[in-house]
């Protein structure tokens, strides 16, 4: 990695590390480091996701996508859980920083989301396609549920025998109140079952999907990054 592209990845981490600072009542300095941050107009684009299994699904596909968050200067930002869309958007929306806002929610948080862009003035009675024509896609269930379903569960389950866990999956499917269940719903209360699982499995998941279609909002989402940094090339 050359020094340019070090760097735009070490400008992006400060930026997003100042507004999560920021957006947790620590101002001062990180309010200051994160507007001079985006004072040059090198942060063009912020990715507002649920959480960090989200946010690591979203980079990982962009990569295999070609799209260089660091270089377009996009900010993909976990927002810690839906209920504190409001907050980011005072900083980073029209409110605050004022930059171009992107998004992905589960359907269960959508309302949030749809709540918090029509009160900075991103919409008016926004509809689902209305969230999508401003970036912002909507999973169903949420974005694990989308993963296991786009892939085969031999698929699921062979990432997660790569990842030395099969065996903690056999045992959570021998526990009585999953004997009634799916492989499907095994495989999504194993993701969500310890900490940090989810974001561990993100990038695999994604990953295996290889060169086919992942789930359509988290496509959709990357096509639409995508889309704004072509727009950003034909304009320089």
């Amino acid at each position: 990695m050359n020094t340019a592209a070090t760097d735009a990845v070490d400008r992006l981490s400060r930026f997003r590390s100042a507004v999560l600072e920021w957006a947790a009542g620590n101002s001062g300095e990180h309010e200051a480091r994160a507007r001079a941050l985006a004072a040059d107009g090198q942060i063009r684009l912020v990715v507002l996701v649920e959480g960090v299994s989200d946010q690591v699904a979203v980079e990982t596909l962009a990569d295999r996508r070609g799209v260089d968050l660091a270089e377009q200067g996009i900010a993909v930002v976990p927002l810690g859980g839906a209920t504190s869309m409001g907050r980011f958007l005072d900083i980073v929306g029209p409110p605050g920083l004022g930059i171009e806002l992107a998004g992905l929610c589960d359907v269960g948080e959508e309302h949030h989301f749809r709540r918090g862009l029509e009160r900075v003035g991103l919409g008016k009675q926004l509809t689902r396609s209305g969230l999508e024509r401003l970036g912002f896609f909507v999973c169903d269930v949420d974005l694990e549920d989308e993963l296991i379903r786009c892939l085969d569960v031999d698929t699921v389950q062979r990432v997660i025998e790569e990842q030395g866990d099969l065996r903690s999956l056999r045992t959570l499917q021998r526990q009585p109140a999953q004997r009634d269940r799916t492989v499907d719903q095994h495989l999504r209360r194993f993701m969500g079952s310890i900490g940090g699982r989810k974001a561990r499995y993100a990038r695999g998941l994604v990953t295996a999907i290889g060169e086919n279609p992942a789930p359509r909002p988290l496509e959709s989402l990357v096509e639409h990054m995508q889309s704004r940094a072509i727009r950003r090339d034909d304009e320089r």
